[in-house]
């Protein structure tokens, strides 16, 4: 019967290979038409949003690193310590600005105490915040806001004629007292790059827009138009634009339609707007067809090839999943069957000694009455990497049921396996197991036994369980051999 397995397999990708050709073909007709019957609804509902989203993943993703730098920053103890101590050295918080912002590439990184209002920089102090002064607005309100961070849009202090994106993070004492913000700032350029990036891979139109309809930010090729209100086709739409956190319209531009899509960026409180003309839509969905048609064609063909193979290596991968207790990674004892056979056949043609080791946790019951089952299957699991730390390579561990492992040691004979089994006990006695805040104290009791030319696994397995036995009655801790 298994020499009928390799047809089976191939006769199933075969299947598995028309199968696939017909779906795919069928989906890229069935896709084309629909997609070609609604192709202002797939574009106003689907593909514009779906491209605002990837634009504000990758916006947010550019913004985790600044987070997590302004973070590491908020929660350093010399934040704290050298605020607390009377902000005496000026040249050891600038050194330490410096070295974030060469160290990470910001554009800018900052300190403000809440109790010099001191604004420190990598220059030194720039300033003094002040709640008079306008521009100063944003240490307040990120000293005062119930979020430990917020993002802003902003022109860097330092340097009026760059707008930065920071993220000003509260600095809090050993008792949770706001006594300050620190952050560092990106460059808002990060995000024009994404913008050409995006609008070359889409071939769509990307900017973004103030709550006021100012363009903030966009592309090389967008136009003079300054504000919403200004470009002649979108300004009947612009009151409906910004006054919605995100909506999908269209307009007309000469003699063409122009859909547009907008979401609230909340991080910067302005608006992405996604624009895309109808003919690129039409040219895309029949390219797309094209694609799907020659991708169908090239993965059935594949498929047809590599079906067998791949089913063949899953199953084999399934195989080792069945073979290994999930616990300890020990093999289990139905795999142990076939190693043991053919060790003991490789030990007879090379004429060398096997001995095996068969140990168990003293009192492991009480192990679990007291720690649970999850601080016994804990004990079980570094047992078991204790014992791989003190065997070889070639020698294999089993997992023989409960709390007991079987050790087979080819090329050793009693004498040697006396000697690991020693090192195993020793170790395991010496280290424990920590449990949770719990080290759960431990000993084994071992039987060590050698194998005897023909025998059978069974005979050997009962031999050095008596001599486990024997440990056990001897009062546990202990090895002895048979």
């Amino acid at each position: 019967m298994e020499s009928n397995v390799p047809g089976k397999k191939l006769h199933f990708a075969l299947i598995l290979c028309i199968l696939l050709g017909i779906g795919f073909l069928t989906t890229s007709f069935v896709s084309f038409y629909v997609a070609r019957d609604s192709l202002q609804e797939q574009i106003a509902e689907s593909t514009l949003p779906l491209t605002s989203d990837n634009i504000y993943s990758e916006i947010q993703r550019d913004l985790l690193q600044p987070i997590f730098i302004s973070s590491l920053m908020a929660h350093d103890t010399f934040f704290r310590d050298w605020t607390l101590n009377g902000e005496k050295d000026t040249q050891q918080v600038t050194r330490y600005l410096s070295e974030i912002q060469k160290r990470y590439g910001t554009v800018t990184a900052f300190f403000v105490s809440d109790k010099t209002r001191n604004y420190y920089h990598t220059d030194g102090i720039i300033k003094q915040v002040s709640p008079d002064d306008p521009d100063d607005s944003w240490y307040f309100h990120s000293r005062d806001m119930k979020e430990p961070y917020e993002i802003n849009v902003d022109h860097d202090t330092a340097d009026r004629s760059r707008l930065t994106i920071f993220v000003n993070y509260q600095v809090r004492d050993y008792e949770g007292k706001v006594i300050g913000v620190t952050g560092v700032g990106l460059a808002v350029n990060s995000v024009t790059n994404l913008i050409e990036t995006y609008q070359k891979r889409y071939g769509r139109t990307i900017y973004f827009s103030d709550r006021q309809g100012n363009i903030t930010l966009h592309g090389s090729d967008f136009g003079d138009d300054k504000t919403l209100q200004a470009h002649e086709s979108i300004s009947p739409l612009a009151t409906q634009i910004l006054t919605s956190p995100g909506t999908s319209l269209s307009y007309n531009d000469g003699n063409e339609t122009i859909f547009v899509n907008s979401r609230l960026v909340p991080e910067f409180n302005w608006l992405l707007l996604v624009e895309q003309h109808e003919h690129i839509g039409d040219q895309r969905i029949e390219n797309t067809l094209l694609i799907n048609i020659a991708i169908s064609l090239f993965i059935t063909l594949l498929v047809g090839f590599t079906a067998y193979f791949t089913i063949r290596s899953y199953q084999k991968r399934l195989e080792e999943l069945a073979s290994f207790d999930k616990l300890t990674s020990a093999c289990n004892r139905q795999v142990f069957d076939l190693v043991f056979e053919k060790v003991t056949k490789a030990c007879r043609r090379r004429k060398e000694p096997l001995a095996m080791i068969c140990l168990d946790l003293d009192q492991f019951k009480e192990i679990n009455d007291t720690y649970g089952h999850p601080g016994g299957d804990t004990a079980l699991r570094e047992v078991a990497s204790m014992i791989r730390s003190q065997i070889s390579d070639e020698d294999t561990l089993c997992r023989w049921g409960g709390d007991e492992f079987v050790i087979l040691l080819p090329g050793r004979d009693r004498s040697n396996a006396m000697q690991v089994a020693r090192r195993i006990a020793d170790m395991i006695r010496q280290n424990g197991v920590r449990f949770g805040r719990e080290n759960i104290s431990l000993t084994i009791s071992a039987g060590v036994t050698e194998y005897r030319d023909s025998e059978i696994l069974s005979s050997i397995i009962n031999r050095v369980d008596q001599a486990l036995y024997s440990s056990k009655n001897a009062g546990r801790d202990q090895i002895s051999q048979a």
